[in-house]
């Protein structure tokens, strides 16, 4: 299983990313995906989640509204639309699948949001 994470970056508040994480190493298609991430001094908490047909997405409180998860099952990717970001979203975010009953991670791409 192997994640390729893309699109982190600084931002100003209010601004918008869009993140990626292409797939590899599983069948894609079949697989609940996620994106969580991680502030400094903090634990890594749950952001987003698609069902495997992207028919289902489900949202931490203090994104939605504001975050939309999505996913391309021939592109083997997942996405992270990141708008009205704030400071206190800045975080290393990572993607995961559980797979055969083991948790994968991304490497996690940097988002760092300015005031």
């Amino acid at each position: 299983v192997r994640f390729v994470e893309s699109g982190g970056g600084l931002v100003q508040a209010g601004g918008s990313l869009r993140l990626s994480c292409a797939s590899s190493g599983f069948t894609f298609s079949s697989y609940a995906m996620g994106w969580f991430r991680q502030a400094p001094g903090k634990e890594r908490e749950f952001v987003a989640a698609i069902n495997y047909s992207g028919t289902s997405q489900k949202y931490e409180d203090s994104v939605k509204g504001r975050f939309t998860i999505s996913r391309d099952n021939a592109k083997n990717t997942v996405y992270l639309q990141m708008n009205g970001l704030k400071p206190e979203d800045t975080a290393v975010y990572y993607c995961k699948v559980r797979f055969n009953g083991v948790d994968y991670w991304g490497k996690g791409t940097l988002v760092t949001v300015s005031t």
